[in-house]
């Protein structure tokens, strides 16, 4: 979207506070759609190479962070070690991650990802999402690039605190 377009969806909103709180609201169901696609896509990806969805993204726990323990990821998740070591498990299986010794520490266990396994497994289900958010992108220009990116960046430290915040209060019940 080019910025005479968000200028002409400025000049439309019928007065200030009304178009903040419109705008909010607009962006508030946008977020919540958002977030709806992001758990369906999500989900036949998972069902497509045979995992649940919970599975795949812890998966997606240890691609985005690297090798970990099993105590790093149930402290990332906010799960049991039991949890995870049944999350392991079952990836293990799947041929996705392998356990590993730590070299700095033998008696410690590193959960790997198994790279050129997820790669061809899971790589081709993001293909088609991958080409289309390219030509998504290519509508906006760099700048506005830049602010959704950090809109996007600061919503996912908003979600992390909340989530962090929700965990702390259950821990307390």
């Amino acid at each position: 979207m080019s910025s005479r377009n968000l200028d002409a969806n400025r000049d439309a909103a019928p007065s200030e506070s009304d178009a903040g709180s419109t705008r909010s609201q607009a962006l508030s169901a946008a977020g919540r759609a958002l977030s709806t696609a992001e758990i369906l896509f999500h989900r036949a990806v998972a069902e497509s190479v045979g995992l649940s969805p919970g599975d795949h993204k812890y998966l997606d726990v240890l691609i985005q962070n690297g090798p970990m323990s099993a105590g790093q990821l149930a402290e990332r998740t906010g799960l049991t070690t039991g949890a995870v070591t049944g999350i392991i498990d079952r990836l293990e299986k799947a041929g996705l991650v392998r356990r590993a010794r730590d070299p700095e520490d033998r008696r410690k266990v590193i959960i790997e990802l198994r790279e050129d396994e997820a790669g061809k497994r899971i790589g081709p289900a993001f293909a088609g999402l991958g080409e289309a958010m390219e030509t998504l992108n290519a509508d906006y220009t760099d700048e506005e690039l830049g602010i959704i990116l950090d809109y996007m960046t600061r919503c996912a430290d908003i979600l992390r605190e909340q989530t962090q915040r929700l965990r702390d209060r259950t821990s307390d019940q």
